[in-house]
């Protein structure tokens, strides 16, 4: 079922000072919404630095080694109580929200919306089109509706905060997903945020990086593969650079910075193994993506059960 719909722009003060809100509620602004409130400015650095050379950067708020560990310590507390350690089988429910210009710009037709679909169950089921031959992590994803809004600032990502807690369908076991049209390829929410900011939580994405689209490099749908590995708790692979504690992941080898296109061979950490240029988690290009690793799955299980199970 696919629905138009035309909504009067609220809230642009509270969307240009970057405030969060309940749902029901007026924007307030609070020590703890500063955490969890997402500013491309704050997303750290490094990355900030890396923005102007690799479109993919700056897609999620920024984790700090200290925010990292109490992020970990939480997990295993939940994962105790559940007695689980991981998650068989999962298929997610998913929502796609077209955000159309007044003009139609951004229309994105229902074909590619399911090619997309496609790619990320082929790039989830170590069945890459490009590189077959991945781990399969278990998570398989069925498009359960297409909205489609024409407005022109949601179209570019504008009043974001409102856009997103006004057009969310689903529970936390939902994978939401705007497509908009914005400086960057993706954004994403981490699960653990959930609780705090479960009226935002989901994926923006850049709708000309969707199969077939115009975004040169990145238009093979792996943009979304990348962001929903954010969703379902994997950080980058360059997460803390050559230092502890990492992407939280044995199987990858340490990272100083993202990568760019597809630099075969590079090697910027003294660490055993090259960096992994490969994996959906760094910042290569589409091209050069091939798979998860098997620490990557079982990570992603992990934080399934923890807190969207």
């Amino acid at each position: 079922m696919i629905r138009f719909h035309s909504r009067l722009l609220t809230g642009l003060a509270a969307a240009a000072a970057l405030l969060c809100a309940s749902p029901g509620s007026a924007p307030v602004l609070t020590a703890a919404h500063l955490d969890h409130c997402f500013a491309p400015s704050e997303h750290g650095a490094a990355t900030v630095g890396a923005r102007s050379a690799n479109p993919r950067a700056g897609d999620h708020r920024s984790i700090s080694k200290a925010q990292q560990a109490t992020i970990e310590s939480e997990t295993k507390k939940r994962l105790a109580r559940r007695k689980a350690s991981g998650a068989g089988p999962v298929t997610i429910r998913v929502y796609v929200h077209v955000m159309e210009s007044s003009t139609g710009a951004g229309n994105v037709s229902d074909s590619r919306i399911d090619r997309q679909i496609d790619v990320l169950n082929q790039t989830y089921s170590g069945k890459d089109a490009d590189h077959p031959g991945g781990p399969d992590t278990g998570f398989r994803f069925r498009l359960i509706d297409v909205d489609r809004y024409r407005n022109s600032t949601w179209h570019t990502d504008g009043d974001s905060e409102t856009y997103r807690d006004q057009t969310r369908r689903g529970t936390r076991t939902a994978l939401n997903v705007w497509l908009v049209d914005f400086d960057y390829l993706g954004i994403a929410t981490f699960p653990w945020d959930y609780a705090a900011e479960g009226d935002v939580d989901g994926v923006r994405i850049q709708y000309t990086s969707l199969p077939g689209g115009s975004a040169t490099h990145y238009n093979s749908g792996k943009t979304l593969t990348h962001e929903t590995g954010h969703w379902l708790g994997l950080y980058h692979t360059f997460q803390d650079g050559c230092s502890s504690p990492g992407d939280e992941v044995s199987d990858t080898p340490a990272q100083a910075s993202p990568s760019t296109g597809c630099p075969t061979g590079r090697d910027s950490c003294s660490s055993r193994g090259l960096d992994p240029i490969h994996d959906y988690m760094d910042y290569s290009y589409d091209s050069c993506y091939q798979s998860f690793t098997p620490g990557q799955v079982s990570r992603m299980k992990q934080m399934w059960a923890a807190y969207r199970a």
